[in-house]
């Protein structure tokens, strides 16, 4: 028979042994929200910021109504190499403009894309990419455009894997934006893309509506069809660049709120995440480095990697990072698979 003191620290320590299993027991009966992430640094500062701040009881509680959460679109949420899903279907579309303006068939760019030299389309200048995005992003009823859009992106496949765009959506990044959800986090896109071409696929291939698509945004006039109805045509007039500065600035005017995580994968995202970090309480910026080659694409410059001029990753915005606490996600070491399958 034990001695009664003797015996009380026996049943503490089995029942503090029991807690600590019955702790281990339940963390491990729960389901783990991003499945497809290695158990990394990058993965653990997710989980830790939501459940920090889904918390009642802590002082880094963030209540629902300020739980913003961004993320840019090419690069952070789908792939962006060679060149971004927009941009291609803007080329894809320049036989189409053509057709209906045959005086443009001997103007540059458009005879360049014509030929279908893809070597000569990569060199094009940023002022010729620009005259064919105004011409071909434009000229249409809203409506008409988010057609386009719809038979395109069911029709146009990646070249290198040749799938739909919709399904080189990164799977890690599909898992965020839904623990984030189940979370009481509100989901919104911003992205340098046009905002109605992104708007059209969105909720089916993010789960995020159009109403919460901030993008780059151009001009649009009010009128009436043949048969009376009110409706919308695109103009070639750039009402927002929703780039690099131009993300703080659409967020303002499409969310009005600051967001308190966000995530980037490049230069043009610096700003958004610098206005994220600004405000107070907990924030947690996150940038996603590609760094792998064999399942995606490798590129930088940051740490060495390729230079590139579709969604550079600098040693400048690296550094920032680092100096910053920001999350550096490395697609090769923080991603158990980078796609559905």
């Amino acid at each position: 028979m034990y001695p009664k003191r003797a015996f009380r620290t026996h049943l503490a320590g089995f029942s503090l042994g029991l807690y600590a299993w019955l702790a281990v027991a339940t963390a491990q009966a729960q389901p783990d929200p991003l499945p497809s992430w290695s158990d990394t640094v990058a993965k653990q500062a997710i989980i830790e910021f939501v459940q920090a701040t889904t918390d009642n009881t802590k002082p880094t509680f963030v209540p629902p109504e300020e739980r913003i959460a961004t993320f840019d679109q090419d690069g952070t949420l789908w792939v962006e190499h060679p060149m971004s899903s927009q941009i291609i279907f803007c080329l894809d579309r320049v036989p189409a403009l053509v057709a209906a303006k045959p005086e443009l068939k001997d103007a540059e760019p458009f005879k360049t894309v014509l030929a279908g030299d893809r070597k000569a389309i990569a060199k094009l200048p940023m002022a010729d990419l620009e005259k064919i995005l105004a011409a071909t992003l434009s000229g249409m009823t809203v409506a008409q455009f988010a057609d386009e859009v719809s038979k395109w992106i069911a029709s146009a496949k990646d070249p290198r894997w040749k799938r739909p765009y919709t399904e080189l959506a990164y799977r890690p990044m599909k898992e965020v934006l839904g623990y984030l959800r189940d979370n009481g986090f509100k989901t919104y896109i911003v992205t340098g893309s046009d905002q109605d071409f992104v708007r059209v696929y969105a909720e089916s291939t993010y789960g995020i509506p159009p109403e919460q698509v901030v993008g780059t945004a151009g001009g649009t006039t009010y009128g009436y069809g043949k048969d009376g109805k009110p409706l919308l045509t695109k103009d070639p007039k750039l009402l927002l660049n929703d780039n690099n500065a131009g993300k703080p600035e659409g967020i303002h005017l499409m969310i009005g709120r600051q967001p308190v995580i966000a995530f980037g994968n490049s230069t043009g995202d610096k700003e958004m995440l610098e206005y994220t970090e600004a405000s107070n309480g907990p924030r947690l910026a996150v940038l996603l480095l590609h760094d792998d080659a064999d399942r995606e694409y490798a590129y930088g410059p940051a740490n060495g990697l390729p230079e590139t001029k579709v969604g550079p990753f600098t040693q400048e915005l690296y550094d920032e990072a680092m100096n910053d606490g920001w999350v550096v996600i490395s697609m090769k070491n923080d991603w158990r698979r980078v796609f559905a399958d």
